[in-house]
């Protein structure tokens, strides 16, 4: 039986040349990958840069997540991040250490994700470069470089009182597809890639919103052209950013229960919605829905009483430290 390529067995430079291909280009390149450096270009003679990880035990588990996947959540989770600016997503830069064994078809798998994810949530955007390394742990870096296409930045400190506080996306779907996973898609308490398979065919939608999120990242420009007066990236869940946009702002975020949903639309992290306030009069663009509003005050309030726990997540408390 003849075995894979892996990277060690067939070097660096014969793995980019398989991988390359298989990349999204950038509308915006002058010059792509091949050289020391892409060439980028900058209309707005400004650009959005932001940057993520994600590391095989805290952020993903092999045994849950194809290759695939690996590659969409990876261009989704840092698309996100520049569509939270109000800006448009024109390039990545992605890093990738793995182990040396590793299957060329493990990266060619990621790449074809990150084609993919770019293709469908922002057209345009592309893989302009970075580098390919050895590690012990499987380690996917992105950078991610946005446009403002002349706009001001849509920053998390400019919530009003009396501003409508809105959610373009999903909520508490990928806390559920989380949940699933480590109830259903484990084996003797060990991630499991038969009993995930099944699980992917029992619950499509759900697992599809944790492994492989597709948030509205045009959203994002629609909120700045429509007046957003504040945004940001729900990656670590609705209580916990909501939060975070409120300390910026000097004011408090009530949510409304009933516009929210459940427990977990309220504390799952990783959907990767897109929230945003907007001035009491202003219509809002794309699929943003109202949820709460604007008050005096500080931290978050679901129906005008303090909601004082944390919720969200965080690797550092709530990693178990099996990679799987």
């Amino acid at each position: 039986m003849t075995q894979p390529d892996t990277l060690r067995g067939i070097g660096e430079s014969a793995s980019l040349a398989r991988i390359f291909p298989r990349l999204p280009s950038s509308d915006f390149a002058i010059i792509g990958p091949g050289d020391d450096s892409a060439v980028m270009s900058a209309p707005d003679s400004r650009f959005v840069v932001t940057t993520d990880m994600m590391i095989h035990g805290p952020d993903f588990r092999l045994a849950w997540s194809t290759p695939h996947d690996l590659g969409w959540k990876a261009a989704a989770s840092n698309l996100a991040d520049v569509a939270a600016m109000g800006a448009r997503p024109t390039a990545l830069v992605v890093a990738i250490a793995a182990p040396a064994d590793s299957p060329v078809a493990l990266l060619e798998g990621i790449a074809d994700g990150l084609r993919d994810a770019c293709t469908a949530l922002a057209p345009g955007c592309g893989v302009v470069g970075g580098d390919l390394s050895v590690s012990a742990t499987l380690t996917i870096a992105v950078t991610a470089f946005g446009d403002l296409d002349g706009r001001a930045p849509v920053l998390r400190s400019g919530a009003r009182v009396g501003d409508v506080v809105a959610v373009s996306g999903v909520l508490g779907q990928a806390a559920a597809g989380l949940r699933l996973l480590f109830e259903h898609g484990v084996k003797d308490e060990t991630p499991d890639v038969a009993a995930t398979a099944a699980l992917r065919a029992a619950e499509p939608a759900l697992v599809a919103a944790q492994l492989a999120p597709a948030p509205p990242i045009g959203d994002g420009v629609l909120a700045a052209l429509g007046g957003a007066t504040a945004m940001l990236d729900l990656s670590d869940g609705l209580a916990l950013d909501a939060r975070r946009l409120a300390t910026a702002s000097g004011v408090a975020v009530d949510l409304s229960a009933a516009a929210v949903g459940d427990r977990e639309s309220l504390d799952g992290g990783e959907d990767h919605s897109l929230l945003a306030t907007f001035p009491a009069d202003a219509p809002l663009p794309g699929g943003f829905r109202a949820i709460g509003t604007v008050v005096a005050g500080s931290g978050v309030l679901v129906d005008g009483q303090p909601y004082d726990e944390r919720g969200g997540w965080d690797p550092y408390e709530q990693w178990s430290g099996q990679a799987g």
